[in-house]
Order: C-alpha cells, then structure tokens, then sequence
C-alpha cells in the first residue's frame, strides 16, 4: 500500500470517529475551499486531486480530505473531485442555497461599499434593504435601493422575511440595535462595529468582523 492511500484510509478512519462534530477551525476553512472551487469553475476545471487543491491553496492534502471527510468526504480514489458537484455541496452546506436575505443597517461609507459589491449575490444571499437615521441619507438611493428609516425597520421585518442584519453602525449604539433585531426576529448578524456583540441567549447567531484586527496581523507579519 502506498503513502497516499495509507493517508487516505487513517483520514477516513479519523473521520469515522468525529462524524458528530466538526470542529470551528473545519468551518472557518470551508468558505475558503468554496472560493477556490468557483474559481476553478471558472477557468473550467472539472477535475481535481486533493493533492492539486493542496498546492493551490497551501493546506496540506491529508488536511483537505480530513476536512471534506467530516461531511461525507465527495472524492473518488483514483478520480478526485469532481469540482462542479464538490462546490455545490459545498455551498448546501454554507447555506447558499437557503437563499437567506439581508438587511444593511447604517448606509455610511461601509455601508455603501457592501452594498456595492457583489459579495451577498455570490453567496447566495439576498440583500433587501438599507436603513439609517440620518435625515441627510433617508431616501436617498443608493446601488439601488432607496434608504429607508430606523422608523420602518419594525414594520419591515413583519412584512418581510430577514435573515440577517449587517451592522455597520457606531459601537454607541451598536449594542442596543442589536437587542431591536433580535427582539424583531433576526437571527444573524454580521457585525462590522468595533466592539463584541454576544445574544446566543436570545439565540441568536453573531459573526463580529474587526478589520484592524487583521490589519494588525499583517503589520505583525510585516515586523518579523
């Protein structure tokens, strides 16, 4: 037996013991794997080893196929993965498929700048409405959407589903939104303000973005 099917077989054994929990670090990969895929796509490669996916992305081939193991595994020994399929099952499991919808709350620069680019269509997300509370920005119209009040939020969560909440607000009042969404209903927030914001009490589910935080990665990286 060579080395790569050894491997294969202590992953598939390793993933046999660990099929009811997947572990944070596994999940954090997986939108990383689903880029890669759709770029792939792209460039119309159908096929590719888990060794050929390691080089592209720098993770090692046991690593890779550890990962997919945890939901079922998708390649084929001798074949690969089937890129098309992969990236597709992928996308089930991210939810893209779900096509959850998204409300931005706070149409400043940020705001703006989401609402700019495509990153909500690509995930299969639904980007419905803008709000704010500054008069200057209220009705005005902007990648589409005309900006409604913090007034109509309420209302406009009872007439319509929202999934999620992207918050790029001031952390003074970051806090107190986020308790209205969750008494409204809202189940996700993306939250780019520079504070923690923890409501699983409320169960609700919060992914915090800190931008300086990576930015202060990279000067790290750049000081060795």
């Amino acid at each position: 037996m060579n080395s790569e099917n050894r491997d294969k077989l202590r992953d598939e054994a390793s993933s046999d013991e660990n099929k009811s929990y997947v572990s944070p670090a596994v999940i954090k990969r997986l939108p990383r794997y689903y880029r890669y895929l759709r770029e792939l796509l792209q460039n119309d490669i159908l096929r590719i080893s888990s060794g050929e996916l390691s080089k592209l992305m720098h993770v090692t081939a046991s690593q890779i196929r550890q990962d997919l193991n945890c939901f079922g595994g998708f390649g084929q020994q001798g074949y690969g993965y089937n890129v098309k399929y992969l990236y597709g099952k992928i996308g089930e499991i991210l939810g893209v498929s779900h096509n959850f919808s998204a409300v931005i709350i706070g149409s400043g620069n940020l705001g703006r700048a989401l609402a700019a680019s495509p990153i909500f269509e690509r995930r299969g997300i639904r980007l419905t409405a803008l709000f704010d509370n500054s008069p200057d920005v209220i009705g005005k119209e902007i990648s589409g959407y005309t900006v409604k009040s913090m007034d109509e939020l309420e209302e406009y969560c009872k007439n319509n589903t929202v999934n999620i909440a992207v918050l790029t607000l001031p952390k003074t009042v970051v806090r107190e939104t986020a308790e209205q969404l969750a008494d409204m209903g809202i189940k996700g927030l993306w939250n780019f303000a520079s504070t923690e914001i923890d409501l699983t009490h409320k169960g609700v589910v919060t992914q915090n973005v800190h931008m300086g935080d990576s930015l202060m990665t990279l000067c790290y990286e750049l000081t060795k």
